[in-house]
């Protein structure tokens, strides 16, 4: 398996060239914004926490190592980073304790903050699970996205709920212990969450300070159409972190499927869900993906078959959108 470093020439100058193309000027061995260059500035800002945190899903920046993902990041104009701590991630679950240090110093070298990381955990005795956890808390992260759960067709919707439960309150006692919030995402398809009224099922009885929802308004709409406010009401008080990106429905053989586009030219009614953000005072790190076609980088490839110029515009493009909208609902 390819492994991540923080020390590589060849990507550093990948990374410049990425950055270059993308309008994004260099000044010494740092990249600077273009306005920022002309006024011959060069330094990186020192690591701040937003109100209300914008992070790049580190998914999409898997072509980098730990250095030029967090520079990047910070240029590109995010408060912080969603770093992927699973397998095949930025960082392997069985080096956690090696290489999340490293990933959380080059974020915070670059200014950056790890309000949250992603990974695969869904119950308690998982192998490495309390070992990220643990290791997670010791480096400030707050937040971690859980991994799913499938439904058994041996058993009953109701059977596979009460399983799950106990799961779910296990997992909460472990996230108390070392004073971190994880939260379950709700996904399209067939498996717990995708309906979030199962969510809400799970989640009746626990802190929200411990485990809840991570909460995804393009798989909510996805699966419930018109009805998803209500599903965001029911939950709302369990939501602490939030995922966007937006999609479109698309005929392909005869099948309407889900396709994925930058944010603002889809489906999702982001001004009613930042409307509902506000009245509901949901408050947290919001995760940032771009899922549609990126030369791979929407999958997580660790190399592009497009220039790492185009990435980054596309990443800078959905972050003025966001910013825009946040200003418009009075949430930045």
């Amino acid at each position: 398996m390819r492994k991540f470093s923080p020390n590589s020439s060849r990507r550093d100058f990948l990374t410049k060239a990425a950055l270059a193309a993308a309008g994004i000027a260099l000044v010494g061995s740092r990249a600077v914004g273009k306005d920022t260059a002309e006024k011959g500035a060069g330094l990186m800002p020192e690591a701040k926490a937003a109100a209300r945190p914008i992070c790049i899903f580190s998914k999409q920046l898997h072509w980098l190592g730990y250095d030029e993902m967090a520079e990047t990041a910070a240029r590109i104009g995010f408060d912080g980073i969603d770093l992927t701590v699973r397998p095949n991630g930025h960082v392997l679950p069985e080096r956690v304790a090696e290489d999340l240090p490293k990933a959380v110093a080059a974020a915070q070298k670059a200014g950056l903050t790890v309000p949250m990381i992603t990974t695969d955990i869904t119950h308690a005795p998982q192998p490495y699970a309390e070992r990220v956890l643990k290791t997670a808390s010791q480096q400030g992260v707050k937040y971690y996205r859980m991994g799913w759960l499938p439904y058994q067709d041996s058993l009953s919707i109701q059977e596979n709920l009460e399983r799950y439960k106990a799961q779910f309150r296990d997992l909460a006692t472990l996230n108390k212990k070392y004073g971190i919030h994880g939260g379950y995402q709700n996904h399209t398809g067939t498996d717990v969450g995708a309906p979030v009224w199962d969510l809400w099922e799970l989640l009746q009885g626990l802190d929200p300070q411990h485990l809840g929802s991570q909460y995804d308004i393009k798989h909510a709409t996805a699966e419930g159409g018109y009805s998803w406010p209500l599903g965001f009401k029911l939950i709302h008080p369990y939501i602490r972190t939030i995922d966007l990106k937006d999609f479109m429905w698309v005929k392909k053989d005869g099948k309407l499927e889900v396709q994925s586009v930058p944010l603002g030219e889809g489906m999702v009614d982001f001004q009613r869900f930042f409307s509902l953000i506000k009245a509901y005072k949901v408050q947290g790190p919001i995760s940032l993906h771009l899922e549609y076609p990126l030369g791979g980088a929407e999958n997580g490839a660790k190399k592009l078959t497009i220039p790492g110029g185009n990435v980054i515009a596309a990443m800078q493009q959905d972050l003025t959108t966001l910013r825009g909208w946040l200003k418009e609902a009075g949430l930045s």
